[in-house]
């Protein structure tokens, strides 16, 4: 349907032309639906292949074990299903629940220092008017860019007798230096390392978290008569719940997973077993007994351990938001 101009000439109605666009407009939107899928598909595939697949792998050998059948002189081994004997097998193993007894006697150690060392040092370095902050920033941030095997074997020199500076130092004072990478203090040198490894990566989650705070809620603080401490305590901590939880559950997943500390420093002690910590057991169970069974389904059951301890401290966090929401 066309209308008549002054000129004589015929123009097209606009509803028509506005109801030919609308199916193009939707064709168009059709045909680039796919492009999430499209850039979602290397992490879908990376995930997938480097943790799907072996965790589905490992629970699959964590089910089977080799078993001696034909009897006599020409038995031969053979891999079978044997359910959850594995399993079994692990939890009671007293080497697993010793290392596992050593791995939360080092959490209670890493976990509370090395989270507090994080929060004070993000705070401080918060303060307005702060003097060299990148520069300290820099610093605190440092060792964790050091490798932890070479971190480790770092501390280990400082640790020995007769090599360490340390023990000038008490040679100088005429005292006898302690024994690092003795029994009774082996735990806490290597809870050492990782502290001093790990502090910066978490004091820079809180810094950035930190530095995502409206300004507008410290200038009404100070209005208010608040100082600073006040401030970090009342308004900066309060808003750094989510990332306090995030900074908790790196961790704890790091608490669990502990192998590089003390297999580099298990080299210079005879402290140091080669099952100290779970981790270690598994090497030893997968790659020294050559039994990948029973190393599979210790492996399942940390990783259902990191998953639980995971979900409890988001569970937790989670509350403590909603709950400081609703007051």
């Amino acid at each position: 349907m066309a209308t008549a101009t002054k000129g004589g000439g015929r123009e097209p109605a606009a509803p028509a032309a506005t109801a030919e666009a609308g199916p193009r407009r939707n064709a168009r939107r059709r045909r680039g639906s796919g492009a999430p899928y499209v850039l979602l598909a290397p992490a879908v595939l990376l995930l997938l292949a480097f943790l799907l697949l072996p965790v589905g792998y490992a629970g699959w050998l964590s089910l089977r074990a080799n078993r001696v059948t034909g009897g006599g002189l020409l038995g031969r081994r053979e891999e079978g299903f044997v359910g959850f004997e594995n399993y079994a097998s692990a939890l009671t193993n007293r080497d697993l629940w010793d290392a596992m007894r050593r791995m939360a006697a080092y959490g209670l150690v890493v976990v509370p220092i090395m989270f507090s060392l994080a929060l004070v040092f993000a705070l401080l370095l918060d303060v307005p008017r702060v003097r060299l902050r990148s520069t300290a920033r820099v610093i605190i941030f440092l060792p964790y860019a050091v490798p932890g095997v070479i971190a480790s074997l770092l501390w280990g020199f400082i640790y020995m007798p007769k090599v360490s500076p340390i023990d000038r130092v008490f040679e100088w004072l005429g005292t006898t230096p302690p024994d690092f990478l003795g029994s009774g203090s082996v735990l806490f040198s290597v809870a050492n390392v990782a502290i001093w490894g790990g502090t910066g990566f978490n004091m820079l989650i809180l810094y950035t978290a930190l530095r995502s705070i409206p300004l507008e809620l410290y200038d009404a603080a100070r209005i208010d008569g608040c100082g600073e401490l006040r401030i970090a305590w009342h308004v900066k901590i309060p808003m750094l719940v989510p990332a306090l939880g995030l900074t908790m559950i790196f961790a704890l997943i790091a608490m669990i997973q502990v192998y590089n500390e003390p297999q580099a420093l298990s080299s210079l002690t005879t402290a140091i077993s080669s099952t100290w910590v779970p981790m270690m057991k598994i090497y030893v169970d997968a790659f020294v007994l050559n039994n990948v069974y029973a190393a599979a389904a210790t492996s399942i059951m940390l990783a259902l351990l990191t998953l639980a301890v995971s979900l409890g401290v988001l569970s937790l966090v989670n509350r403590k938001a909603n709950g400081g929401g609703t007051r």
